[in-house]
């Protein structure tokens, strides 16, 4: 627990994001056939002949399963300027804009046809199934060769490691939080001497704040996640709040432990949020990650669960102006027990990939600021992405930092202070919160994508049904995710 603090405690103590520059790792191609000379200098060494061929570099394809999806056109303005950059450097390289969204149906069969781009992005619950399933590619002797290794912070490395073997790097990192829609909480009078939002700081008066909102305006006062795993992440925060640990470990086995008094008690406040309090929209089995933004964003609720690597969705996607968005940590629950979920994004590369094609794509992350390193273009590619988001109405916050170079987080600290577009008063409680000691906590252990398809359905039956019967729709799906921990991972 100690070694966890400490990792934890390394991850929150400044916020920050990563850093790039181009370098060249492409594949030369041997000369041939040089004609022989029995010249030699008074060394002993040939000289050069002038009729011998020029080394030239291998033509490769890069796929970017991280481009940017195509409704966002000042982020494909920006890539556009990134692939400039790196074409200076890597002329040789072509670069193939594949965005891909990871998804668990869809991933296996491109990677068994070949199809999956050279470098994806993917969730931190994935890559020990991933590189189990053998669908990575190893890229340990690339990272030594590159001395990234040590720079990557240590709890997120041996997320993506397995066997003293590294298949993945990370882009960054999140805390689960509260997003506020500042319009709405104005308009519901919520809103201090100041002009800034006040926040629920317990689950109970989140229900209050909402039911509120929801009279005094016609909108949702939140907008619960119930159609896919996103619905099961998200209630998993709120299950710790009421006290729950949702899986054991015991002798080495994994144990589902999703039916107790603590997780039910969580499952009954959500049915409360639907058919005591009536603050929900309209349906939450249509609601998703995406659709929850888009709620947020447009007005139609006013508090969804969000992340600080997600405040362009509200914003630039979804039209809120850039301060009328506020984060406010998660609340606590009955006992006062407050913890915010922690996760992130890794790169990770197709088993497919050869290494000029892995070299070339850490080469673009160095280009886009998204690599251990603070050379000017490096810091060039951080401004950009500071100005774009400025241009595009983005708050330009910190973030938290995966890789541990110094002068890589001194970099991004000076650009959020040259950047910086909102009010910081409308993020202080989340920052402050998330950087307490003992409020990080990372997935559940076992099989986290299993679990949330497994409360997911709990709450499809709660929102829909009024008469559901919470203790018995946990009790099944406590069985149903032992079966999946045994079959899967209990081997």
């Amino acid at each position: 627990m100690k070694k966890m603090k400490k990792i934890l405690s390394l991850l929150l103590c400044v916020m920050l994001s990563m850093s790039l520059l181009a370098a060249c790792g492409t594949k030369k191609e041997e000369t041939t056939d040089v004609p022989a000379d029995t010249t030699k200098t008074t060394d002993d060494t040939k000289e050069a002949d002038p009729t011998e061929a020029p080394v030239v570099a291998e033509n490769i394809q890069l796929s970017l399963g991280i481009w940017p999806e195509d409704t966002l056109t000042a982020d494909i303005e920006m890539h556009n300027g990134y692939v400039k950059t790196f074409n200076a450097t890597h002329p040789n390289v072509e670069v193939v804009p594949s965005y891909y969204k990871y998804a668990t149906d869809t991933f296996v069969p491109l990677a068994e046809s070949g199809n999956l781009p050279v470098i994806f992005e993917t969730w931190y619950t994935e890559p020990q199934k991933l590189i189990e399933g053998g669908f990575v590619a190893d890229i340990t002797d690339i990272l030594s060769e590159r001395g990234w290794i040590e720079k990557i912070n240590p709890s997120i490395r041996d997320l993506l490691s397995k066997d003293g073997r590294i298949y993945g790097i990370p882009r960054d990192g999140y805390a689960l939080g509260l997003m506020l829609n500042v319009e709405l909480f104005e308009q519901a009078g919520l809103v201090d001497a100041s002009g800034l939002p006040i926040y629920p700081k317990t689950w109970t008066e989140l229900a209050e704040s909402a039911k509120k909102i929801k009279d005094a305006t016609g909108s949702a006062g939140l907008c619960l996640l119930a159609k896919d795993n996103a619905g099961g992440w998200h209630f998993s925060n709120i299950a710790w709040a009421f006290g729950a640990t949702l899986t054991l470990v015991e002798n080495g086995k994994f144990v589902a432990n999703v039916d107790t008094a603590e997780a039910i008690a969580a499952m009954e406040y959500i049915k409360s949020l639907r058919w005591e309090y009536d603050v929900l929209t309209p349906d939450p089995t249509n609601e998703d990650w995406g659709t929850g933004f888009v709620n947020l964003g447009t007005g139609a609720a006013a508090m969804y669960i969000g992340a600080n690597d997600a405040v362009n969705q509200p914003t630039q996607v979804n039209g809120l102006a850039v301060d009328k968005l506020a984060m406010c940590a998660f609340p606590a629950g009955p006992d006062g027990q407050q913890y915010s979920l922690s996760g992130g994004t890794p790169y990770m590369f197709s088993k497919d990939a050869t290494p000029e094609q892995i070299n070339a794509a850490l080469d673009y992350l160095e280009v886009m600021g998204k690599a251990p390193v603070a050379t000017d273009d490096a810091i060039a590619g951080m401004r950009a992405d500071a100005q774009n988001r400025v241009a595009n109405g983005v708050p330009v916050i910190p973030r938290f930092p995966c890789w541990i170079a110094e002068d890589v987080l001194a970099a991004e600290d000076a650009i959020v202070a040259e950047f910086g577009n909102v009010d910081t008063k409308l993020y202080e409680n989340y920052f402050t919160t998330i950087k307490s000691e003992g409020n990080l906590r990372l997935e559940e252990v076992g099989s986290a994508q299993d679990l949330y398809s497994e409360l997911t359905k709990v709450l499809q039956a709660v929102v829909t049904d009024k008469n559901a019967d919470v203790a018995a729709l946990m009790k099944t799906a406590d069985e149903n995710y032992q079966t999946l921990l045994d079959t899967n991972v209990n081997k």
